[in-house]
Parts: C-alpha cells; structure tokens; sequence
C-alpha cells in the first residue's frame, strides 16, 4: 500500500512525464536511451538543467545527485565550460583532423596524472576500455584478461560478465561463449581469493582490470592494501594492471587512484568528468605500452589499432580542458571529499536515530546507501540488502525534489549548496521515521 501510495504522489505531480513516456515507448525501447534510466512508475523527462537542479516538463525542481552519471563535478552547465564551448562553436563543432586542442588536452592529462604519458581519445568509457582491454593483449601477448564480480566496464563483450549476481548467468542476450572464454571473474577485496582464480594461468593473463571504487556494485572502495597486493602480484606475473576510473578519474584526487590509493596502473582508463559535460573516454600509459597503438612504429598485425570519427571531438576538447584546469590544484577535489564524510557519516546517524540498520559506502565524493545490517566490502553484500527499500527511499526523495537515480550512488558536485544537503538529510530524516 505504502508503494502506491508513493507512486500516486510521484504521478500527480508528472503528468507530462508520464505522457511523454507513452510517447516514448513506440520509439525507443522501453521508453529511454539506457535501461538504467528507466525507474517506476516511469521516468521525469528533464527540460533543463543548471547548478545542482534539475528541472523537469512539468515545472518541477530536482537537488540533482545523479549528476549526468557522476559526470558533472562542476554541476549542470558551468558558466566557465559554456563560455569556452561557446567560443569554439564558432569555430567549428566538428574537424575529423588533427587540432592543437587535443594536444592540449593530452598534455593537461599527463600533467595530472604521473603515469599518464601518453594518451589516446575515445567517444565513451565503454570504447576506452575496449581499446585498453586491446592494448594490454597486443602489449604481453596473452590473452586472458581478468575483471571483478561486479566490476562494470562498459557494454563491450569481453567485460560485459559478472556484473550483477548470479555472476554465472548471462548480462544479455547475444554475448556469445566466444567472446567470453577469456574472461576470468576475480572476488572484490580478496586477494587470497584472486592469487586462487588465477593460479596456474598468471601467466596467460594479459590484464587484471579494477574499479578503484565499484559503481555498480554499491560504492565500495577498494582496501589500499588489496590493490596494493594486486599490483605486486602482476609485477610478479607480468600482468598489466589497468584502472577503470571512468568514474573516480578527477573525482577523487588531481592525480587519480596512484595519488588518492598510492597505487601505479599500467593503463588508465578515463571518461565522465574528462569530457566537462560532453562525451568521452580516454586510455592512457606509459610510453613504452602505448606506443604499442603507434602505427609508424609497429607494422600491421604488431600495433594495437584505435580510432574513431568524433575522437577528440573540439567541442569536448574544449570542456576538457576548461574543466581540467580549474580542478587541477585539488581544492574543489579536497573540498567535496571533505562533504562526502560528513554525508555518509549523517546519513548513517539519521537511519539509525530511527532503528532502521544501513551501511553507507563510498570515499571521497561519492556515496550510497545500504539497507543492511551487514558490512559491505565487497558487492555480494549490495545485492544481499534490501533493494527494495533502496528503490522506495529514493523515489520517495524524487517525489520530494532531490534526486538519485534509483538504486544507484549518489555524488557531489561544486555547485552543491548547504541548503541542497541539508534538504537530502531532512527528507531522508522523513523516510527514515516512516519506516519505524
């Protein structure tokens, strides 16, 4: 009763969401451009957006914590990033040739980031990982690569296993046992556990590929000492390790997971806040592995190819860059991980003021939400809690102006206001009483 009760509120006040929607579905498959956008009843269409709102067809203001898929650490539309897109407008959307601003671009990332040397653009994180995945097999010349239960790496076939428990059964129709057979799935924080998984085939693994913080899987940081074991063991092995930070990539640390976690990657794997609010992916190395995609240097079959149209687009360049430059110091990084201890330590408190059992996971900026009574360190425990709950908790702030796409983490931007976090502590104060 409680959950109609909550969808009838959500409904009265989306009414051309709701049309729209009906619109939507004899167009485009269950009414969205990605099935994580779908939610119950049915998903608020976005008119615009700016700063840390969201507003929506039917006038309705939204705290956005979503945040374009974590993407917007500067918010929706900030004044710098739209000045200089503006700018470049002008001067052409898109050149399908070489340009002085993805030089740019390239050189900011390798300032940032020590390991970073050189760096390859890519239109989305799902094409970064592809050609990173690519690169570390054309490098060792092995084959096997290995990722993590819950680990997400993109839609691309190779990776698209093991995301959602049973980790045994298929992500999708149409992935083929060919594509799959050299993928291995490893445990989250158990490095007991992944020497076991791979014992006997060290050294037929190309890469071990690792989310410093799972997004999927539920926020949960990796233990610095697990990642440190698991860079030892591929140092030992020969194994590259590669670190999918489309997510954390200037989230969490200017210079990434080797600054905020004290780990080298092999390959880092970027995207999200890279493109400023445009589309984009990035893999990036060390000179040595990247020359490997250098086709003046190695010969067909010998060099890994990349490539793609809209690859180093001006217009995301542009972004990028701006972007960049203003979080490159760290004191707006600093400043939001700050926010973030103080948001998961609250809303711990403000659950258990009113008996309900959660675990709130995350680090820096980013955090989420566990209706539990047991520690989540590793996904098995996500998936273990009330999901249910998780999906009500956060309809129920949707239909009270702050939003969190359901079931999934939430995160910070800059344009956060004390007032847009005191409203999410408030409203989960509600929530929290309502279950009692």
């Amino acid at each position: 009763m409680e959950e109609t009760e909550t969808f009838e509120g959500y409904a009265s006040k989306t009414p051309k969401s709701k049309a729209l929607h009906e619109r939507a579905k004899k167009v485009l498959p269950a009414g969205v451009s990605y099935s994580i956008r779908y939610f119950e009843p049915y998903p608020f269409y976005t008119a615009k957006a700016k700063g840390s709102k969201l507003y929506d067809v039917d006038g309705n203001e939204y705290i956005d914590f979503w945040l374009g898929h974590t993407a917007l650490i500067l918010g929706h539309s900030p004044s710098a990033v739209i000045k200089a897109v503006k700018k470049q407008i002008e001067k052409g959307t898109h050149y399908g040739t070489a340009h002085e601003l993805e030089i740019a671009l390239a050189e900011q990332v390798a300032k940032m980031i020590p390991t970073a040397e050189m760096i390859r653009f890519t239109n989305s994180g799902t094409e970064a990982n592809m050609y990173a995945v690519r690169l570390a097999r054309a490098y060792t010349g092995r084959n096997k690569i290995a990722k993590f239960e819950s680990g997400w790496h993109g839609g691309y076939d190779a990776l698209h296993v093991a995301v959602k428990p049973p980790y045994d059964m298929p992500e999708s129709a149409g992935l083929t046992p060919g594509a799959l057979q050299d993928t291995l799935i490893l445990p989250f924080n158990n490095l007991e556990g992944v020497k076991e998984k791979l014992e006997g085939i060290e050294k037929k693994t190309a890469a071990i590929i690792i989310e410093p913080v799972l997004g999927v899987g539920g926020a949960i940081p990796a233990e610095k000492e697990f990642l440190k074991g698991i860079r030892e063991f591929c140092d030992e092995n020969g194994i590259l390790l590669i670190v999918d930070e489309v997510i954390t990539g200037f989230r969490l640390a200017p210079g990434g997971v080797q600054q905020y976690f004290g780990v080298k990657p092999d390959i880092t794997v970027l995207g999200k806040i890279l493109g400023g609010g445009f589309p984009i992916g990035a893999f990036c190395g060390p000179a040595e592995i990247m020359e490997k995609v250098d086709h003046l240097r190695y010969q067909r079959p010998q060099f890994s190819f990349h490539g793609g149209t809209f690859t180093a687009n001006p217009i995301t360049m542009t972004a990028g860059l701006t972007t960049l430059k203003i979080l490159e110091d760290g004191r707006l990084i600093n400043r939001l991980n700050r926010l973030g201890d103080k948001i998961r330590e609250e809303l711990k408190e403000i659950f258990e003021a009113s008996g309900v059992g959660v675990q709130v996971t995350g680090t820096g900026s980013l955090f989420d939400v566990h209706f539990t009574k047991e520690e989540v360190k590793e996904p098995g425990a996500t998936f273990r809690a009330d999901r249910k709950k998780l999906a009500e908790y956060h309809l129920r702030l949707i239909e009270n102006g702050v939003f969190f796409l359901p079931t999934h983490n939430g995160a910070l931007s800059t344009a956060h206001t004390k007032t847009d976090i005191q409203k999410l502590f408030s409203e989960t104060e509600k929530f929290a009483k309502s279950l009692k």
